[in-house]
């Protein structure tokens, strides 16, 4: 069983310029900071991939590591906008949708996020009030 976690984790590309707006994205909306974060480059972020039996996923998904469970793609990013400020938390209707048709979507816009957006050449490092919501 994957080591229990107190707090929701978002599993991150720490290169991506996407994920990394995706991510700032939901630390300015999430008041009650509820979310702590991590890259998956990292040794943290890497040993909670093999403990979540997500290994597989590679760089191409954002996961919530929420309740010992993995959630991705498409899931992962509904669940993550449940749990922010509003309006964010209507999106939360698209649950009823078909994964396979949400997460084509996800993929798609995962396929090109570094060609549309491109990439860091190291992983973000944020700064030290924002530091204290990442894994280390």
């Amino acid at each position: 069983m994957p080591e229990s976690l107190e707090q929701p984790v978002i599993l991150f590309d720490g290169v991506c310029k996407f994920c990394h707006a995706s991510v700032r994205f939901v630390i300015q909306r999430d008041n009650r900071k509820r979310f702590r974060f991590c890259p998956l480059q990292s040794s943290r972020g890497r040993q909670l991939v093999k403990q979540y039996s997500v290994e597989n996923s590679g760089l191409t998904s954002m996961i919530l590591l929420q309740d010992n469970t993995a959630y991705r793609k498409s899931g992962a990013a509904l669940r993550i906008a449940r749990r922010l400020r509003m309006p964010w938390p209507l999106l939360y209707v698209f649950i009823v949708v078909p994964p396979f048709l949400r997460d084509a979507v996800y993929d798609f816009i995962g396929n090109h996020r570094y060609q549309w957006f491109g990439k860091f050449d190291q992983c973000w490092i944020p700064d030290d009030e924002t530091q204290k919501r990442f894994l280390d």
